[in-house]
């Protein structure tokens, strides 16, 4: 009876995703909080210098490419251990990671944004701690990279997939 009663529990855990529960509006404080927490590491590292990231683009420092190659890692890392270990989320959901199909969308997105990376120093990720550092500046990198989101979700339909 009680082997029953837990099988019924873990399979109403797997039902149940993070995404679709309700929470309260402090329930998001914890998000906000590794924001800061992220951002302040950020600054620290020098990933939002703009003058680190001119340094990257122009092949005059390692640094930049030190950082991003350490995340690929890590993500390379993990994604291994979740696919071996068979990892599930806190509420005891399997973990499913989709096969990416390549399309020359990809090519042409990538150039983009690389060139406006190349120009404003940032790429969307750390504009928001360039802005609390006080570089307000930076508002209009923003603002446009959000205008170019809306453009994009306005097209999408009509663009090359």
């Amino acid at each position: 009876m009680i082997k029953e009663t837990e099988d019924i529990r873990h399979q109403d855990a797997i039902c149940i995703n993070e995404s679709e529960l309700k929470h309260k509006w402090y329930h998001n404080i914890k998000y906000l909080i590794v924001g800061i927490l992220f951002g302040i590491v950020f600054v620290k590292a020098e990933v939002i210098s703009w003058f680190r990231i001119q340094e990257m683009f122009r092949l005059q420092s390692f640094h930049m490419y030190g950082v991003i190659g350490s995340a690929v890692l890590t993500g390379i890392i993990s994604v291994w251990l979740i696919k071996k270990f068979k990892i599930k989320t806190i509420h005891g959901e399997p973990i499913k990671i989709a096969p990416k199909k390549f399309n020359k969308g990809q090519i042409y997105g990538g150039l983009i944004f690389g060139f406006g990376w190349a120009i404003t120093g940032a790429c969307p990720g750390p504009l928001f701690a360039q802005i609390g550092t006080g570089a307000l500046a930076v508002i209009v990198t923003l603002a446009s990279a959000i205008l170019g989101t809306w453009v994009y979700g306005y097209f999408r339909d009509k663009l090359p997939h």
